[in-house]
């Protein structure tokens, strides 16, 4: 996997976690920058561990599917894309201004679950997972950060639109990983 498409499904996985802290943001009106900061950390934290235990699982069957890994991962990014984009044209959600450990840890767990599909199709593509995951938990942390800023000043307006281009990015790697399996690219 090259950089650009380790950015792009960076960027893919951080919008869930940048819809809510576009929420957040509008919730907490004056926001500071600890408040973006708590944000970036549990949720760019979440995305870099979740792929990682992902990996991990992925590993101990990646050797027996390996013939398969190019389909396991398209279904995967597509039910995940899918669900991003089913997310982004359903009702909004309502996130409260609370940013205590509880509340923030549900939050990062919630937005996190599909980077754990996704560390399981790294395993089956035999991604180099530490630079991965660190890169994917920075770009996390910074779009988390940015969300937080952009929610106090243009409100929930984008939620939505984030959530259906993270869907629609997820869907496009997954179908190019197909293709690429199927040797057509």
């Amino acid at each position: 996997m090259s950089l650009v498409e380790l950015f792009i499904l960076a960027v893919g996985l951080s919008m869930d976690a940048f819809a809510v802290s576009i929420c957040k943001g509008l919730s907490l009106g004056k926001i500071t920058k600890k408040h973006m900061a708590v944000a970036g950390a549990w949720f760019g934290g979440f995305q870099a561990l979740m792929p990682l235990i992902g990996y991990f699982l992925g590993s101990f069957f990646a050797d027996m599917i390996t013939k398969y890994a190019h389909w396991i991962a398209f279904v995967l990014l597509i039910i995940i894309g899918g669900n991003m984009l089913k997310e982004a044209m359903g009702e909004d959600e309502n996130v409260d201004a609370c940013m205590d450990a509880k509340e923030m840890l549900l939050l990062a767990i919630a937005t996190s679950i599909d980077a754990l599909a996704v560390g399981v199709t790294f395993a089956f593509l035999k991604v180099q997972i530490v630079p991965a995951v660190s890169f994917i938990g920075c770009v996390t942390f910074v779009c988390s950060a940015i969300g937080v800023k952009i929610g106090s000043i243009f409100g929930s307006k984008y939620r939505s639109k984030a959530e259906f281009c993270g869907g629609v990015i997820l869907i496009l790697i997954g179908l190019k990983i197909l293709l690429n399996g199927l040797g057509i690219m």
